[in-house]
């Protein structure tokens, strides 16, 4: 045994080792490592538009997705959108109800987000999960990012809103093990808020959806106060959708035959374009998109990143 002298001595030394070692830098983030030192607001990112509703079946018409959440995550998708319902007693990911496509429990689906957040750590990843039913933030989400062992990986920000200049890097949300941004379109910022889910609007707009012209003209469709349009991320739902039933309001649904010409270079790049202006010039930081296994979407993100 070490006399208790020497005991305080490598005490002090192992202290001082500590307070010396430089903490981990993450090198390489979202797989480019220029993208470390650049703000999370000033990177371009693709979404899996109802990630959760997938089926390889041409005839599941609510299918808006043909690969599952994993391999959609290998792509490249770097945001995940879905919707939550109650089914029974159990929070559901479901496309507009859980009779017309039941997507599972929502912990099932953040286990799976889990279990690829581990094996890849230098990835920071945005989920955006609107809240048609109200459903409280606080006491009926955030339960299951808790059992999914999810919450400590969340990005709090120090105050609400957060202007577009104001976000982290990725290299340091990458480092201090805080990579995933979780958005809320409704609730958020209501009665029963948690820090962990942020209110989508106040700090990121959207331009229409459902859109069934091919152009994609672009305008402020969705936002919150009090941040200025152009101190908001942006976000393009660049979906082409198909009315299958033209009478009354119609049925509109997502047009996967489209997808090879929707989720091209050209088209992905017209429709960023043309937002461009509103956004106070910047690219959108998410492109959400169905069937995001089809066309060149990963390289039109590439070339709005000013990636070769």
């Amino acid at each position: 045994m070490l006399p208790p002298h020497l005991w305080s001595f490598i005490s002090a030394t192992a202290v001082a080792l500590a307070a010396t070692t430089p903490s981990r830098r993450a090198t390489v983030c979202n797989g480019h490592a220029e993208f470390c030192s650049r703000l999370y607001s000033n990177v371009t990112y693709i979404g899996a538009h109802d990630s959760f509703a997938f089926s390889e079946d041409p005839l599941a018409l609510a299918a808006d997705q043909r690969v599952d959440i994993p391999t959609q995550l290998d792509l490249g998708v770097r945001l995940l959108q879905a919707q939550g319902h109650m089914n029974g007693d159990v929070l559901h990911f479901c496309h507009t109800s859980c009779e017309l496509f039941d997507g599972g429990p929502v912990l099932n689906y953040l286990q799976l987000v889990k279990t690829w957040l581990d094996a890849n750590p230098n990835e920071v990843l945005t989920l955006l999960f609107t809240n048609p039913e109200g459903l409280s933030p606080a006491g009926v989400w955030k339960p299951v990012f808790d059992a999914a062992n999810i919450t400590n990986l969340t990005y709090v920000p120090p105050s609400l809103p957060v202007t577009q200049s104001q976000w982290p890097t990725l290299g340091s949300m990458v480092d201090n093990g805080t990579r995933v941004v979780v958005f809320m379109d409704a609730e958020a910022n209501g009665p029963d808020p948690t820090p962990i889910i942020l209110p989508e609007f106040t700090m990121v707009w959207e331009n229409p959806f459902s859109v069934t012209n091919a152009s994609f003209p672009c305008s402020v469709n969705r936002i919150d106060g009090p941040l200025a349009t152009e101190e908001h991320m942006y976000l393009i739902n660049h979906s082409l959708n198909i009315n299958i039933i033209p009478i009354g309001s119609g049925v509109i649904i997502s047009d996967p035959l489209a997808a090879p010409t929707t989720n091209g270079i050209t088209s992905i790049l017209a429709d960023a374009n043309g937002c461009t202006p509103l956004g106070g010039n910047r690219a959108p930081a998410f492109v959400l998109l169905d069937f995001v296994n089809i066309g060149e979407a990963f390289q039109a993100v590439d070339l709005l990143n000013g990636i070769p």
